[in-house]
């Protein structure tokens, strides 16, 4: 049976790079991109200014104090989605099956590639050509799963390239540290540091049965991905990927207090779920059904969001220009499409801290309780 062959390729530092081809005179400086404000939140920031203890989601004020010579820039999500979509055409053009991982990743399958062009050479000559057309640096990863691929990629940035051989998994992983393996959280880490665990190693050592005594169906995977186990498949990327909410009214209304409410409401449910399965969305489509049943909508393409304060003004705002205001509406609908994965970074440029971290403390509300237990205060 012939081996799997998937390509893991990751945006060196995204956002900086992007800002970097915008003005050169950012290039080896350390550059912090989010909240401008002390209250703001890091979104990304440079190797160089990793180099001093900055890390993504870290407040700002923090930030400052560590690298006070840092460059701060508020980030420019236009930009960022129009070289991500850049980078996707070139992926889609060259290769047999991807998916779009998040805004800056994408898994590729080139299984039986080797047979004419050869699996690591293919490979290059892509990240190459990506570089050449976008000038974005890129690394890559290629084994046999997307685990051990994105694992492979981490270990070569910035701006490189690694093979790990079939076989060779568990040895690849074995001296890495734990917070290598992708699903391993902070929380996560701390659980399996309380443990004595620190290297892959460790838990490739250990029953898979204790592992799913204590953490569940979650060790179990784990432990699989620890020992270089992933038959995950590579899900091909496709625009039309969409989620969506109508509702059809009791009664046929005219009131656009009413509408907006309810287009709010929808849009925030929706928001959640955006976060809740780690997407995006960079199109926003409203859709009116009036008394007649004549039907009407709109589509946006938007920056990648899934932030309820940026898409419930959006979602009104497209719904007005939609509205004929002298006629019954029978129905309203939102749908969100062309999502990817991928949210930790998003929409920190203008966010605060307590913003940031009111997002969080909402969804664990609504991921306990029900979506319906807690919401924003929409006027009606």
């Amino acid at each position: 049976m012939q081996n799997r062959a998937i390509v893991h390729l990751d945006l060196d530092t995204f956002f900086v790079s992007v800002e970097r081809l915008k003005n050169s005179s950012f290039n080896d400086k350390p550059l912090i991109i989010g909240g401008l404000s002390d209250r703001g939140v890091v979104a990304s920031c440079s190797y160089e200014a990793r180099a001093f203890g900055v890390r993504s989601a870290m407040p700002v004020k923090m930030a400052k104090y560590l690298c006070p010579d840092a460059i701060f820039l508020r980030g420019d999500m236009d930009a960022y989605s129009k070289y991500s979509n850049d980078v996707t055409n070139i992926i889609a053009e060259k290769s047999p099956a991807f998916e779009k991982a998040s805004i800056d990743e994408h898994y590729i399958d080139i299984t039986g590639m080797d047979q004419f062009y050869g699996n690591l050479k293919w490979s290059h000559e892509l990240s190459k050509a990506i570089v050449k057309e976008t000038g974005l640096p890129i690394s890559f990863g290629l084994s046999i799963n997307k685990t051990v691929s994105k694992v492979a990629t981490g270990e070569s940035k910035p701006h490189g390239e690694k093979e790990v051989l079939a076989g060779t998994e568990k040895l690849f992983l074995a001296p890495l540290s734990i917070r290598k393996i992708p699903m391993v959280g902070e929380k996560t880490y701390s659980m399996l540091r309380n443990m004595g665990i620190e290297k892959v190693k460790t838990l490739q050592e250990m029953p898979m049965d204790l592992l799913h005594k204590v953490m569940g169906e979650n060790g179990s995977t784990l432990w699989k991905k620890a020992n270089g186990i992933d038959n995950n498949p590579v899900v091909p990327y496709s625009e039309q990927k969409s989620m969506s909410k109508e509702n059809t009214f009791d009664k046929d209304s005219i009131d656009i207090d009413r509408l907006h409410s309810v287009i709010a409401k929808m849009t925030e449910q929706l928001a959640y779920q955006l976060r809740s399965s780690n997407k995006l969305t960079s199109c926003l489509t409203i859709k009116i059904r009036y008394s007649d049943f004549n039907t009407y909508t709109q589509q946006v393409k938007i920056p990648y969001t899934s932030a309820d304060h940026i898409l419930i003004p959006k979602a009104k705002e497209i719904f007005d220009k939609l509205f004929a205001k002298r006629l019954l509406v029978r129905l309203i609908g939102v749908k969100f499409s062309g999502l990817v994965g991928g949210n930790q970074q998003i929409n920190l440029f203008e966010d605060t801290a307590e913003l940031y971290n009111l997002y969080q403390s909402m969804d664990k509300i609504r991921l306990r309780f029900g979506e319906d237990k807690i919401g924003r205060c929409i006027p009606v």
